[in-house]
C-alpha cells in the first residue's frame, strides 16, 4: 500500500533547500520522515483529496518532465492521488480542445500548458465559437531550454541571436516567387512569441514578411527535413534531434532571448480546482517534488531515460540528455559546454507563477492583435494566476522561505535587443517596439 506524505511539521518547517530536493530525490526517505513527522499522513492536518484522479494532458517536450516523473516516480499516489493519468496529446490545439471538454466528457482536467494558454482559453481567444473556459496557472513548470532552429539552406550565413542576416536572404528567396515560412506550435503561445521577438528584432516583420504557419512540437524535424519551413521554434528535445540528425541548426536559444524566462506551466479548469481544491493542492504539491527531483544534476541521465521511453516521448536518450546538462551542439559550428542554457525545473524560482511573467505574456499577444489595447493586463493576470495556491503548498511541502519569492513581482525584465518590460507599465514597452499590430 503506498503512504501518504506529510507536507509539514515542527521538523519540517525551516527546511533548507537542500534538505527539500534530498526529500524529493528518495521517495522511500520522504515517506519515512513524513510519517515520523505526522503518522497520519499527508492530510493529516486538514481533508484529503476530494477525488482520487485527475487527468493530465502533456505534449512530448522535456518540460512535461515533472508530470512524467511525478507519475513513475508515485508522488501523485503519495499525495493520496493514486489514479492520476498524464495523457499524451497530439497537438496544443488537441489540448486546448480537451480542456474545453473537460475530464467528465473524456477530456481533461489540465495541462502541462504554454503560459499563455490558459489566459487565451478564459477569454475565449483561441477556442470554438469564442467559449469562454477559465482556466487557473498552479505553477510555472520550468524556465528556459527552448530554442529556434533554421534550415540548412542558411548555414553559410552567421544567423545566432542576431537574425538580420535572414532579412536579405528572406528577401530574396520572396523575390524568387518562393514562400518563406516560419514554424511555432500554437498562435499566441511561448514558441510563437519567441520567434516573433526574434524576428522583429531584426527588423523581419512576422506577420509580413513570412508566413507564421503551426506544427506540432514532435513534426517539427520531420516538416524541416522535407523542407516545409525555413525556420521554427520549439522546445527539446526537437531542436537537438534537428542538429543531431544534420538537418538545420539552432540560431539561439530562447534564454539567451531573455535569461531565466518563464515557460510552460501547470494549468487547471478553473472549475475543477474549485470544486476539488484539496485535490488540487495535492496534484500541485506532487508536481513540485517532481521539480525539485528533475533539478538534480544526478538524476538528469536517469530523467532521460524515463522521459524516452516509448510511452512517454519515444526519443532516444542522445537526443534528450545533452541539453538537459547545458551541452549544446548548435550544428553550425559552435559547440558550448556546461552553459546555463539547460532547463530550470526548480532553481532560480523556476516554479514559481510569477504574476509579472503572465503580464509580459499578455502584453506581448497584445503586441501581435489577440488582446485589445488598453486591456486591463493585470486584472485578467489576477484572475488566472493563482500563486495563492502555489504558496499555499510550498508551506504545506515544507519549502524554505527563501524559496518562496517574497513578490509576485519579478521586477522590471531585459532582453537581449536592450528592451526592458515594466510589469507596472506594459504600455511603454509596447510603445518602445518598432514592429507591433497594436496602435499605442
Amino acid at each position: 500500500m503506498k503512504k501518504r506524505s506529510t507536507p509539514c511539521g515542527a521538523a519540517t518547517r525551516d527546511v533548507t533547500r537542500r534538505g527539500f530536493l534530498e526529500r524529493a530525490a528518495a521517495a522511500a526517505a520522504l515517506a519515512a520522515a513524513a510519517k515520523l513527522a505526522l503518522p497520519g499522513g499527508a492530510f493529516a492536518q486538514g481533508a484529503g483529496p476530494e477525488v482520487k484522479k485527475a487527468v493530465l494532458g502533456y505534449i512530448a517536450l522535456i518540460d512535461a518532465s515533472p508530470l512524467v516523473i511525478a507519475k513513475e516516480k508515485g508522488f501523485f499516489a503519495r499525495h493520496g492521488m493514486p489514479e492520476v493519468e498524464v495523457v499524451k496529446q497530439a497537438s496544443w490545439g488537441a489540448t486546448r480542445d480537451n480542456l474545453v471538454l473537460g475530464g467528465d466528457k473524456n477530456g481533461i482536467d489540465g495541462a502541462h500548458i504554454l503560459t499563455p494558454m490558459p489566459y487565451l482559453i478564459s477569454t475565449g481567444k483561441v477556442t470554438q465559437n469564442n467559449v469562454h473556459v477559465p482556466m487557473y496557472i498552479l505553477a510555472r513548470l520550468n524556465l528556459d531550454a527552448q530554442a529556434i532552429s533554421v534550415s540548412n539552406e542558411y548555414k553559410d550565413l552567421k544567423v545566432g541571436l542576431d537574425a538580420t542576416p535572414l532579412k536579405v536572404a528572406f528577401e530574396a528567396k520572396k523575390a524568387a516567387g518562393k514562400e518563406v515560412k516560419v514554424a511555432m506550435t500554437f498562435p499566441g503561445g511561448t514558441h510563437d512569441l519567441w520567434i516573433r521577438y526574434w524576428l522583429a528584432a531584426a527588423g523581419i516583420d512576422p506577420d509580413k514578411d513570412v508566413s507564421t504557419i503551426v506544427v506540432p512540437p514532435p513534426q517539427m524535424v520531420a516538416n524541416m527535413k522535407v523542407g516545409n519551413m525555413d525556420a521554427f521554434c520549439v522546445g527539446e528535445p526537437w531542436n537537438e534531434q534537428l542538429v543531431n540528425q544534420g538537418i538545420g541548426f539552432t540560431a539561439c536559444t530562447t534564454g539567451e532571448i531573455w535569461g531565466r524566462h518563464p515557460e510552460k506551466a501547470l494549468g487547471l479548469r478553473a472549475d475543477w480546482v474549485d470544486k476539488y481544491p484539496n485535490a488540487a493542492k495535492a496534484l500541485l504539491m506532487a508536481v513540485m517534488e517532481a521539480q525539485a527531483w528533475c533539478d538534480k544534476p544526478e538524476n538528469k541521465q536517469e530523467l532521460a531515460e524515463i522521459v524516452g521511453r516509448r510511452q512517454w516521448f519515444n526519443v532516444p536518450v542522445a537526443d534528450i540528455v545533452g541539453r538537459l546538462r547545458g551541452d549544446i551542439n548548435y550544428g553550425n559550428g559552435r559547440v558550448e559546454k556546461g552553459t546555463r542554457q539547460f532547463m530550470k525545473f526548480w532553481q532560480d524560482h523556476a516554479s514559481y507563477p510569477f504574476k509579472s511573467h503572465d503580464a509580459w505574456f499578455v502584453t506581448e499577444n497584445v503586441r501581435w492583435g489577440r488582446f485589445e489595447p488598453g486591456m486591463d493586463v493585470k486584472a485578467l493576470v489576477d484572475k488566472v494566476n493563482r500563486e495563492d495556491l502555489w504558496r499555499e503548498a510550498a508551506k504545506g511541502l515544507g519549502v524554505a522561505a527563501t524559496d518562496i519569492p517574497s513578490s509576485p513581482s519579478r521586477g522590471k525584465e531585459t532582453f537581449f535587443d536592450g528592451k526592458v518590460f515594466d510589469p507596472a507599465d506594459p504600455a511603454a514597452y509596447l510603445k518602445s517596439l518598432a514592429i507591433k499590430r497594436a496602435m499605442v
